[in-house]
C-alpha cells in the first residue's frame, strides 16, 4: 500500500474536519493514514500502544477512531468493549490482517460499526469514514472563529479576513493541537507527536520555539497561548 500526496479537493468534494485516533502499532501504516487525513484537513492522533490508547481515548476522546485489532499492551477488542461499557458511541472502524467471519463477527458484537481487512486502499477507508459520519451526523465546520481569525482546518490555514497568514507547516500543526483541545492542558508530549509523530527522536524543547513564534503571531488578534509550568500550554481565546 502506497501512500501519495492527495491533490487539492474541489469544492464540492470537501469534508468535514473531524479529529480522529489512528490506534495501529504498524507506525510506518499509522504515520501514512494520519498524513492523508491531515492533508484533508482532519486532525488526527495516532497511537501504537493498547494500553495508551484506552487511555486516551477515556481522557481525551475523538470523532472517529480506525482501531486494529492486533495491540501491545491491550487488543483492539479490549479497547472496544472498554469504550462502550464507558457508554462511549464513537464511531469505531475496526482493522484486522485477517478475514475470518469470526473475529469480523467478534469485533461488530464488541460494538464496531465497520471493519476494513489489511491490505486496503486509502479511498476505501475515507469513503467509510466519510459513511459512518453521514450515518453518525458528525457534521462539523471545516473553517472555525479563533478570535480575530478564522482557521481553515481543510486548507491547514488561518485567515485575517479574505487574506491568508504565512505561518510554517509546523506552526500550523502546533496550532491544531492546541485548538482541538482548546480550554484545556496540552502536554509537550501531546504536541510533539502531533507535530513531529509519536516516537520521534525530538527533544520536547525543540516544539517550544514553535509555540514562541505562534504566540506572537496571534496575541494581537485575541488568541493567547498559555504556559501551565511543568505541565504544558492552554489556546485561550476571547469571548470563547
Amino acid at each position: 500500500m502506497t501512500f501519495q500526496p492527495c491533490a487539492k479537493l474541489a469544492q464540492h468534494d470537501k469534508v468535514h474536519a473531524m479529529r480522529i485516533a489512528i490506534i495501529e502499532d504498524n507506525v510506518e501504516l499509522a504515520h501514512g493514514i494520519a498524513y492523508r487525513l491531515r492533508d484533508r484537513g482532519h486532525a488526527v492522533d495516532a497511537l501504537h500502544d493498547g494500553e495508551e490508547a484506552d487511555r486516551f481515548l477515556a481522557q481525551e476522546g475523538a470523532d472517529l477512531v480506525v482501531l486494529d485489532i492486533n495491540l501491545p499492551g491491550m487488543s483492539g477488542l479490549d479497547i472496544l468493549r472498554a469504550l462502550r461499557r464507558r457508554g462511549d458511541g464513537t464511531p469505531v472502524i475496526l482493522l484486522t490482517a485477517r478475514s475470518e467471519t469470526e473475529e469480523r463477527v467478534a469485533g461488530l458484537d464488541a460494538g464496531a460499526d465497520d471493519y476494513l481487512t489489511k491490505p486496503f486502499e486509502m479511498d476505501e477507508l475515507e469513503a467509510r469514514l466519510r459513511a459512518l459520519a453521514r450515518r453518525k451526523d458528525l457534521v462539523f465546520s471545516a473553517r472555525d472563529r479563533l478570535g480575530g481569525l478564522v482557521f481553515d482546518r481543510s486548507a491547514r490555514q488561518l485567515l485575517d479576513g479574505d487574506r491568508p497568514l504565512e505561518i510554517p507547516r509546523k506552526e500550523i500543526a502546533t496550532l491544531e493541537c492546541l485548538f482541538e483541545r482548546r480550554g484545556r492542558i496540552v502536554s509537550k508530549p501531546q504536541l510533539m507527536a502531533h507535530v513531529y509523530g509519536t516516537g520521534a527522536d525530538v527533544e520536547d524543547s525543540a516544539i517550544e520555539p514553535h509555540v514562541s513564534r505562534l504566540r506572537k503571531r496571534l496575541e494581537s488578534y485575541g488568541v493567547r497561548i498559555k504556559t501551565a509550568r511543568g505541565l504544558g500550554y492552554m489556546l485561550d481565546v476571547d469571548g470563547a
